[in-house]
């Protein structure tokens, strides 16, 4: 008995001397513009995690709707372990498709302009490409926390990955003429893009302390997330701060009736400013920043899906980035764009009956003279073939406006585009219902499918190391091609797209049908 006491007591004594995993996996503190940080292992202790970082002063009182101005430098060590705050919105739990882990959680405040960052290096010396991911959310509601945008997944492959808050809503796109006449620009409303502008800046005067290249910064982002990257690929004010751009069902295309963003002008959204102040009953700036947050989103909330999204203000856009891309005036980068199968499946839930005379009576209203031959196109004699046709009419159509808006962004551009089209559907008890449904290839390009309870097989993770092989290579070099990776085209002159998901491989658009939709597009 006292010799197993003498070895128990060895053990207790010698523990100190061996060093946790925590411990183990901390590295020195890095040295940013505004003070040191401390971060922590990631769930693999090869990654370690900065959470938390101000990259700019609260927008709060007087600054509130005002471009972002530098965080206040502090002393000391600042412990980056757990997510900031995320900026006001309304917080909503799940709704299907979206699950828990497509959600924003925790607190919320005004004071929310923080970023995180994810890195693989060991030592400041390296020189890893940089990913910065911008969330989603229709610019009102998300975060840099929200779990799907873990960045450990990338960072395995190398990737140096920053998520960042930016403002929403209300507090992030109101425009109002006293606000344009306070600023120096003349310019009011694209204050969520200013801040996310500010995130570039502070990536390139920081990132190299945490092993980033800022010589090879990749933006990307779905869903709001991507229209933000359009809007930075045709902002001035952005010049520079990226090298690549990946776009997830963000809005590209030349398809107005389709999944297309269109900005209001600036004298639109001042107007619009004007009467949310009056609904209010507020009629100057300085009342309204006196109302509190929660006010303000109550009363913005219920209003129609980006009434406060970005705008054309002649400052931070000029011009839209649809006409910024056909005038030849924006950032010139490689571009990695694409759509899902189901892209429309949760946020606007098609309950129409699949019959053939809603087929034909849609077809009617939406081509007109065109009709006849889209029908023969996509022929329904009976209502199994409406459930055929409808969804590979959308396909089509969809793809046809892609392809169309990367040959014309290839008459002013130096750099290739690639388009893919997305098909997998996320596992789980809605997956028939919902498909491959808005959203759902972020676990998979992210390779977060770790941060999701759902009941994930091999096949999912095989393709979510295709998908975020893809992406990684993209980041690396500008072109998703790699080592034992079906090969990925760039955009030319025949018309295909990239099948990713549970088809990978070219998908060439049929002659017929790509000329139908061509002449539709274009009439």
């Amino acid at each position: 008995m006292k010799e197993r006491y003498t070895i128990l007591f060895c053990i207790l004594l010698c523990m100190p001397l061996i060093p946790s995993p925590l411990e183990a996996a901390i590295k020195d503190p890095v040295r940013t513009k505004s003070g040191l940080v401390s971060g922590v292992p990631g769930n693999d202790p090869s990654i370690t995690v900065f959470k938390f970082i101000p990259y700019a002063a609260p927008p709060t009182g007087n600054l509130r709707w005002r471009p972002p101005q530098p965080p206040s430098p502090w002393q000391g060590d600042r412990k980056s372990f757990s997510f900031g705050p995320s900026c006001i919105q309304n917080l909503v739990d799940e709704r299907k498709p979206w699950t828990r882990e497509f959600m924003t959680q925790g607190e919320i405040s005004e004071d929310c302009l923080s970023l995180n960052v994810w890195t693989p290096a060991k030592s400041p010396s390296e020189r890893h490409p940089v990913f910065v991911y911008i969330h989603g959310g229709a610019f009102s509601e998300g975060s840099g926390g929200v779990p799907v945008y873990d960045g450990e997944g990338l960072a395995k492959k190398g990737l140096v990955v920053v998520t960042a808050n930016y403002r929403l809503g209300v507090l992030g796109f109101l425009a109002h003429p006293e606000l344009s006449n306070e600023s120096s620009h003349g310019a009011s409303g694209n204050y969520g893009l200013l801040d996310q502008i500010a995130v570039l800046r502070w990536v390139k005067e920081n990132i190299s302390g945490f092993g980033g290249d800022p010589k090879r910064v990749t933006i990307a982002g779905q869903s709001a997330g991507g229209i933000a990257v359009h809007s930075l690929i045709a902002s001035p004010l952005a010049k520079g701060l990226f090298h690549r751009a990946i776009i997830q069902s963000g809005g590209s295309g030349v398809d107005p009736g389709g999944f297309t963003f269109q900005p209001r002008d600036r004298k639109t959204a001042e107007a619009d400013g004007v009467k949310f102040a009056e609904s209010l009953k507020v009629y100057s700036i300085a009342q309204l920043r006196e109302k509190s947050p929660q006010e303000l989103i109550a009363q913005a909330d219920g209003e129609s899906m980006f009434r406060f999204a970005p705008i054309i203000d002649g400052y931070v856009l000029p011009v839209s980035p649809q006409d910024a891309v056909a005038f030849g005036e924006y950032n010139d980068v490689p571009v990695l764009t694409g759509i899902n199968a189901g892209e429309l499946g949760g946020l606007i839930p098609d309950e129409s009956p699949v019959t053939v005379d809603s087929f034909v009576e849609h077809a009617r209203k939406e081509y007109g003279a065109m009709a006849d031959e889209f029908l023969k196109l996509y022929p329904a004699e009976g209502d199994d073939d409406v459930r055929s046709a409808r969804p590979q009419s959308r396909r089509d159509r969809s793809l046809a406006s892609l392809y169309l808006w990367a040959k014309g962004r290839a008459s002013t551009s130096k750099t290739p585009s690639f388009i893919y089209f997305w098909d997998h559907a996320l596992p789980g008890p809605d997956a028939e219902r919902f498909g491959a449904f808005h959203s759902s290839e972020i676990p998979y390009v992210m390779n977060t499918l770790y941060m999701s309870d759902r009941p994930f097989v091999d096949a999912d993770r095989s393709i979510a190391d295709m998908m975020s092989t893809y992406w990684r290579n993209f980041a690396v070099t500008g072109d998703p091609n790699g080592e034992e990776l079906p090969s990925w085209a760039p955009v030319g002159d025949s018309p295909e797209v990239m099948g990713l998901g549970d088809k990978t491989g070219a998908i060439p658009l049929a002659p017929g049908k790509f000329s139908f939709f061509t002449k539709f597009l274009r009439r």
